[in-house]
């Protein structure tokens, strides 16, 4: 039962910590919009993201003005449009323009879902889709990208991630006047999710109900603050502790704002992703709370161990404060988003190798992350390849979102602004996976029986 004596401890949180629901996000099912008529579909589409989602952003106002709660984002997710384009035909772009207008029209800031799910293979209109989303993505601004090429079961398309790799290539190129942004709106996916409210990795599963609402909380700066007020001798369970009670708080905010958008939109409430996400305002940062527990620098020795203690706290407060936990629910480390990550790499105390590291406990993967220009694609295809086996072997989510800068050398910075943030371009290896990533097929399925 929710009142208001259960938030009340958060409003100092509101004002001085960072606290916010970072995204609102709507779920609609574009399955029944599917139609032979490429034309004919778009209409569909257009008409029903805007008859569910019209209000969502005067919904979101609403609910910031009655309780304070600052919410950052509106955004809607809608079903992988491969599946669409499998049944129409014709030129997949023209969804991403018709997404793109229908999302500038009911004012949210971004919309996910120009998708594809390839881990076992491609089905009619999904190499179609991925190899539009360089152009969709240099002519859209608000739409998102996400294909997912392996997963537990099914081990890993490794003909998509070759794919994949030049995608990213050539999505830079054709975005390299606007910082190469296309590629901070495309994520590469191993065991995705159908219901994570957070971009660019956004879709709606088909699984899930025709229309829902979901809330992606975050609160780096809340268990930053509570951290620091621990004395120095804190034993490592009593840090686990207080994180636990910390991110308990936090998701009851989010299922506040959750359950009263629902309702007032009439639709499903779906879940509350209590994502540790950070920004790059001061304050902001999981690698400033992992630094609060007594690293040095994050990407110290001691990083992953801090961070898969943090990632498992927040899991387990948010369990307990609600029944509709999902998404991703963890703690991010997006480098250019997180000010101590653009930190410690700019200090070279970061590196990709200890990213790939950390990614093995925490929430999503290598994300953010600016690499050289002259990267190749079979280097990022490798990457990709590297991070989608440890989601696959360890079942869980892992995700890539590199960003290589045309005209960039290693050092150099690459500034986004706003919660994109900026970063250094990272070093990467460049001895060649060029004959692996050839070889093409499928890396199997681990065997799941014995354990050790």
């Amino acid at each position: 039962m929710l009142n208001m004596n259960d938030i009340m401890e958060t409003v100092n949180m509101i004002a001085e910590e960072n606290l916010d629901i970072r995204t609102i996000t709507m779920g609609i099912s574009l399955v029944d919009c599917a139609d032979a008529d490429i034309r004919r579909s778009c209409e569909k589409v257009y008409d029903k993201i805007y008859r569910h989602a019209k209000d969502l952003v005067k919904t979101g106002e609403i609910i910031e003005k009655k309780y304070g709660i600052p919410i950052v984002h509106k955004r809607v997710s809608v079903t992988p449009i491969s599946i669409l384009a499998g049944v129409s035909g014709g030129d997949p772009v023209e969804y991403a323009r018709t997404l793109d207008q229908v999302a500038k029209d009911i004012g949210i800031n971004f919309i996910g879902g120009y998708s594809a799910l390839v881990q076992k293979g491609f089905s009619a209109g999904d190499r179609e889709l991925i190899q539009s989303i360089p152009q969709a993505l240099s002519e859209t601004e608000l739409v998102c990208s996400s294909v997912n090429v392996g997963s537990t079961k099914a081990g890993i398309n490794m003909d998509a991630v070759r794919l994949m790799g030049q995608i990213v290539r050539e999505t830079a190129e054709k975005t390299k006047d606007n910082m190469c942004i296309g590629d901070a709106k495309l994520v590469i996916f191993c065991n995705a999710v159908e219901d994570n409210p957070f971009m660019a990795g956004a879709f709606h599963g088909i699984t899930e109900a025709d229309c829902v609402v979901s809330v992606g909380v975050s609160g780096p700066g809340v268990v930053r603050s509570a951290l620091a007020k621990m004395p120095d001798d804190a034993s490592m369970d009593e840090i686990a502790e207080t994180i636990k009670r910390t991110a308990f708080k936090i998701t009851r905010v989010g299922q506040l704002v959750g359950t009263e958008a629902a309702e007032m939109l009439g639709v499903n409430f779906g879940i509350v992703d209590l994502s540790l996400a950070p920004t790059p305002a001061v304050g902001d940062s999981v690698a400033h709370i992992l630094e609060e527990i007594g690293l040095e620098q994050c990407g110290a020795h001691g990083t992953t161990a801090a961070l898969a203690m943090l990632n498992d706290a927040v899991k387990k407060g948010g369990l307990m404060a609600s029944s509709s936990v999902g998404g991703l629910s963890g703690a991010f480390i997006p480098v250019t988003e997180d000010q101590g990550m653009i930190d410690a790499a700019r200090a070279g105390t970061l590196s990709i190798e200890k990213l790939e590291a950390m990614t093995a406990v925490c929430s999503v993967g290598l994300d953010m992350i600016v690499i050289p220009g002259d990267t190749t694609a079979d280097i990022i295809s490798a990457i990709i390849a590297d991070e989608a086996a440890i989601g696959m072997v360890n079942s869980k989510t892992t995700a890539v979102r590199v960003i290589p800068a045309i005209g960039l050398s290693e050092g150099e910075e690459l500034n986004f602004g706003g919660l994109l943030g900026s970063g250094p371009v990272m070093k990467v290896r460049y001895q060649s996976p060029q004959k692996m990533i050839a070889r093409g097929g499928r890396i199997p399925a681990p065997l799941q029986s014995l354990k050790n």
